[in-house]
């Protein structure tokens, strides 16, 4: 990266070879965090500050990581309608685990963006964010495109849920990663904006799909859908970096050793913080039914309300409301002080907990309908995911922070949704299996209300050892 790049502030004392764009740290919270130490404070003084465009080309690479939120998450968000048709495409009347087998494909779907998260760390790190995110948009491509000629579930299971959504997650987390190059101060807004591309795509897609399924048929379908990871790769092609990888600037210009790859899937740094362990544990709990209602709503309302019912209409107001409670729940997030964003993430997950218990008991369309306004207007924990993991980790480790917790969610969002639609199989209808879903968002977001407590405790010790050290 050139030193000359606007938005760089040259030292005087620093040889030109050696300057490279980093973050301004401030000293205060990065004691705070626990995360930075003296030797990277001093690093950054001795180099360049970094100004943040807060703009400009930003707003270019803000629009493509919005198309990208769409693209990946929208596809997730109406998988309910793509249920509908893979049943009736593959399944038969006498399959008494239909329900049970076909959730599976979109479950595995969700768990495997997250899963492959790690590993695609290092990638960002190492190839860039404009590289990974390319490439993934064109295995997405591939695997869309082959599921396009399937002809039974088995095959569905590797083209859809794993090379399709691995390369969905190669795309996804340049996009959270790019940002902080070009934002600071809006940066929680941005990410609001970001996540509202799926609320885009979830509304269009409810509208279009359903039309597109009836006319052309599935596997024709998902051709045309390929155009939207086409139109993603040309997306990530904006992804021009302004800030170095933290192996180039661990490496350059100090002569010290540049870390592992395994180094950086298995970060221990980031462990170190009792208030990102908590974290990990309490999305971890709430993520395992987190997402049921987006993949088993659509036909828990065929069944309650019959096959003509307008059901996608469910979809839209979920997406619609989701727009509008990302956008708030972004701008609240660059007002609320520390780890107290957290809190945000916990009033998600106790709504949508409470919410899943609701569905079972809406016995007209319209109170179904009540239901999934409150859901989707407090389904923004994705959004608050970049900002506190800096505040737990700092800026040094939060691109490790971020993948090691989407690795995380892949376990729970992969068991979760079959074992619902298992429950629907035995029991033979949806209503124990909502109010089984609600239970596991609410204990997350129980646990996540310990952070503020555990972070101000550490904080109060450090200053106690730092007033005992000056007597």
């Amino acid at each position: 990266m050139d030193a000359d790049t606007p938005g760089y502030i040259h030292t005087s004392n620093q040889d030109a070879s050696c300057i490279h764009p980093t973050p301004v740290v401030d000293i205060k919270t990065a004691t705070a965090v626990g995360s930075t130490t003296n030797a990277d404070v001093q690093t950054s003084a001795e180099e360049v500050s970094f100004v943040h465009p807060e703009g400009g080309w930003g707003w270019l690479v803000m629009l493509s990581a919005m198309w990208c939120n769409g693209a990946v998450f929208g596809f997730r968000n109406v998988f309910g309608i793509l249920f509908v048709s893979l049943l009736k495409e593959f399944g038969s009347e006498d399959d008494e685990d239909l329900s049970f087998r076909t959730s599976w494909v979109g479950s595995l779907s969700f768990g495997m963006i997250f899963f492959c998260s790690p590993i695609v760390s290092v990638f960002t790190n190492t190839l860039g964010c404009r590289v990974t995110a390319v490439g993934g948009a064109a295995l997405a491509l591939m695997g869309l495109l082959a599921s396009s000629f399937v002809r039974s579930l088995g095959p569905m299971y590797f083209t859809y849920s794993i090379v399709f959504s691995a390369g969905c997650s190669f795309a996804f987390q340049p996009s959270l990663v790019i940002l902080g190059h070009y934002f600071k101060k809006r940066l929680g807004l941005v990410n609001g904006i970001v996540t509202v591309g799926s609320s885009v795509f979830t509304v269009i897609l409810a509208f279009v799909l359903p039309g597109l399924l009836e006319r052309v048929g599935l596997h024709n379908t998902l051709r045309l859908l390929s155009v939207i990871m086409f139109i993603l790769m040309l997306a990530g092609l904006t992804y021009t970096p302004l800030l170095p990888t933290r192996r180039e600037s661990s490496s350059s210009c100090t002569g010290s050793r540049r870390r592992h790859p395994l180094g950086e899937v298995f970060n221990v740094n980031i462990w170190k913080s009792m208030g990102y362990r908590i974290w990990a544990l309490g999305i971890h709990i709430a993520l395992y039914t987190y997402f049921v209602p987006f993949v088993h709503l659509m036909k828990f309302a065929e069944e309650r309300f019959g096959p003509d019912v307008n059901k996608e209409v469910l979809l839209m107001c979920i997406g619609v409301a989701s727009g509008v409670g990302r956008l708030v729940c972004g701008w609240a997030g660059d007002h609320i002080q520390g780890v107290n964003k957290v809190y945000l993430q916990v009033s998600s997950y106790l709504v949508v907990g409470l919410m899943s218990m609701m569905i079972p008991l809406c016995h007209t369309f319209s109170e179904l309908i009540a239901v999934c306004l409150l859901m989707g207007l407090f389904s923004c924990f994705l959004c608050m995911v970049s900002p506190i993991a800096l505040e737990l980790v700092g800026a040094a480790d939060v691109s490790q922070a971020i993948g090691s917790m989407l690795g995380m969610m892949s376990l729970p969002i992969t068991l979760g949704v079959p074992f619902v639609g298992f429950l629907r199989d035995r029991l033979g209808s949806y209503d124990v299996a909502f109010y089984v879903a609600g239970v596991p968002p609410i204990i997350g977001g129980a646990v996540l209300c310990l952070i503020p407590w555990v972070e101000a405790r550490r904080r109060w010790k450090e200053e106690l050892k730092q007033d005992t050290l000056v007597l």
